[in-house]
Order: C-alpha cells, then structure tokens, then sequence
C-alpha cells in the first residue's frame, strides 16, 4: 500500500535555515528507506508566494497567485512511501519528526499520513 506524508508548517515561523546537521539526518533516514525500497518520491515545496490556487466554488473556477495569507500552514513537504500497513507509515513519520526535535529545537510541524486510495479502495465506496 502507497501512503503520502504530507508536512505541514508555518512558513514565517521556519526559523531561518534549517541546521546543516538536520539536513544530514534526514539524508540518513532516506537512504535506509531506500535501500528498504520503500520510499518511492520526497521533495520539499516551494513557499505558497511561488505558488497558486485553483478553485471550484459555486459552479465557478477561479485562480489565484500566492502567497496565501489565510492559512496558518503550509504544505512543505511530502514523501511516498510502499508499505504494508498504517502502522508502519506512521513509525516512519514518527522518525522522521524526531530528527526534527533534535536537530532544529523550536521548529513545530504537523505530519499528516493519507493512504493512497488504490481500485480496492473504491470498490467499499457506498453508492
């Protein structure tokens, strides 16, 4: 099963660079899922100024440029992982904010684990 790890984080409270030594951290845990053959894409994002919306709002489509002042996070972050279970989706996440914790003290973010729907996904959808 495929499932998406969306961070989450506000982009004006970032705290300037991040610590070279996190960016190393966060190499190791990729390579040892790599090599695991699990992790199949990560990338982080540009901030929501370079960006734009799209929306399907009352039978109409609009299109807005960034940045986005309403919201408090943004999208910074994802990666794709192959795995067996939720379970194991979430211990990756987990290491994955505790280098964090460790190596950018202050730093906040939310990690958000979405299951990739798959064919077998939309054969329970009620009709």
């Amino acid at each position: 099963m495929r499932y998406l790890i969306l961070l989450k984080a506000a982009e004006n409270q970032m705290g300037g660079t991040p610590p070279p030594e996190l960016f190393a951290e966060i190499a190791k845990l990729g390579e040892e899922a790599t090599k695991a053959g699990i992790l199949l894409d990560t990338a982080g994002l540009t901030p929501s100024a370079a960006g734009t919306r799209v929306q399907l709002e009352g039978g109409k489509i609009s299109v807005v440029d960034g940045p986005f002042t309403e919201a408090k996070e943004a999208i910074v972050s994802y990666a794709m992982y192959e795995l067996r279970s939720q379970e194991e989706a979430i211990e990756w996440t987990t290491r994955f904010m505790r280098v964090h914790q460790e190596f950018w003290p202050g730093w906040e973010g939310t990690s958000e684990v979405r299951k990739v729907m798959g064919p077998e996904d939309f054969a329970n959808f009620p009709e």
